[in-house]
């Protein structure tokens, strides 16, 4: 993270966002970290999304338990009525768990749309109370890029910062867990999917993030000469950054989809897999037909939390990026000269 900082660092003093040169004066600034912007924003309520969270992951396993005894009561030709009971109780279990979760979701939005308004006002505070003249043209054009386009992202992620790793982590260990205890052999094949995952799943996001930093710098880069240009375009240099940014955004839809793709191929070889090594428990009468179709249940029920780990750590990435980004600039227009009869107080 260190290394990343340092990056950013980097890329904002080449836009022309390095540390002001001119005596700091106190103004409000953002939090040097984006797990510290996300804690100022929205502490309380990150609380309750994880409890919510924990409380979805903990009923994840019944409805796969109430499979497997549905399937393994028809196959010893039990009688209609307790197949109808736990057919039910599966409707009522799959509902409870669903309201859970529409309710979290517009939690998790309402929350992220507040950072949102929040950092937007921040961000505009500081504008406001910069003396006329006083902001340069760059500063300007960063300013606009950041009100319009880049703090969508930093807090659309505030909603989903802790509760959903909290979330989508426990739905894989309740899943798991309930595999290994019903058939230790078939879970292990499950979780071999899986690893191939941890190895290419980061390699493929660093470079992601790579891309992410260069094209928020080229979009600043435009801005600015575009401000600068009194809103047209007289300078050619504008144009070769749209072309550099048209190959950054290839560049990420590529690797996006590429993951994608490897993930998914994945998870059809797991399915295979099972299908394989439990097909052939039945037929030796090792295990039986309702564990095997557990199991299939249980691995399309790992495979979107295991997708959505990924995305959240793809996007926990890219936007700590973009907020330490974001930040340095922000807090460089922070170290202006205020608006005469401002109120100012040196820092030391």
């Amino acid at each position: 993270m260190q290394r990343a900082i340092t990056s950013v660092e980097a890329l904002g003093t080449a836009a022309g966002l390095g540390p002001a040169s001119r005596t700091a004066v106190a103004r409000p600034q953002l939090p040097g970290s984006l797990l510290g912007f996300v804690w100022r924003v929205s502490a309380r309520h990150q609380i309750a999304l994880s409890c919510l969270s924990v409380v979805v992951f903990l009923m994840s396993a019944a409805p796969l338990e109430i499979q497997r005894r549905i399937v393994n009561d028809a196959f010893r030709g039990g009688q209609l009525r307790p197949i109808l009971a736990l057919a039910l109780l599966y409707l009522a279990v799959a509902a409870t768990e669903g309201l859970i979760k529409l309710g979290m979701n517009v939690y998790r939005s309402w929350v992220s749309e507040n950072a949102v308004r929040t950092l937007r006002l921040d961000v505009e505070a500081l504008l406001i109370g910069l003396q006329p003249g006083a902001t340069t043209p760059g500063a300007l054009g960063v300013e606009t890029s950041m009100m319009l386009n880049e703090v969508e992202p930093i807090g659309g992620f505030v909603g989903v910062s802790l509760s959903e790793p909290l979330l989508q982590g426990g739905l894989l260990v309740t899943v798991f867990g309930y595999m290994a205890l019903i058939q230790p052999t078939m879970a292990l094949v499950a979780m071999a999917v899986f690893l191939p995952q941890a190895v290419f799943v980061p390699v493929m996001q660093r470079a992601i993030n790579r891309r992410v930093a260069q094209r928020v710098t080229a979009l600043r880069a435009v801005s600015t000469a575009m401000v600068a240009a009194g809103g047209a375009a007289q300078d050619p240099r504008p144009e070769a950054l749209i072309d550099q940014i048209f190959a950054l955004n290839m560049g990420i839809l590529k690797l996006k989809f590429s993951m994608n793709f490897l993930m998914n191929l994945l998870h059809h070889a797991g399915t295979a897999a099972v299908l394989a090594v439990g097909g052939w428990y039945v037929v030796q009468g090792a295990t039986e037909v309702g564990t095997v179709v557990a199991f299939i249940s249980g691995l399309s029920k790992v495979n979107d939390p295991w997708g959505d780990i990924v995305n959240w750590f793809r996007d926990l990435t890219a936007t700590a990026t973009k907020y330490a980004l974001i930040a340095l600039a922000v807090n460089t227009l922070a170290q202006e000269p205020p608006r005469a009869g401002e109120p100012v107080e040196a820092v030391e």
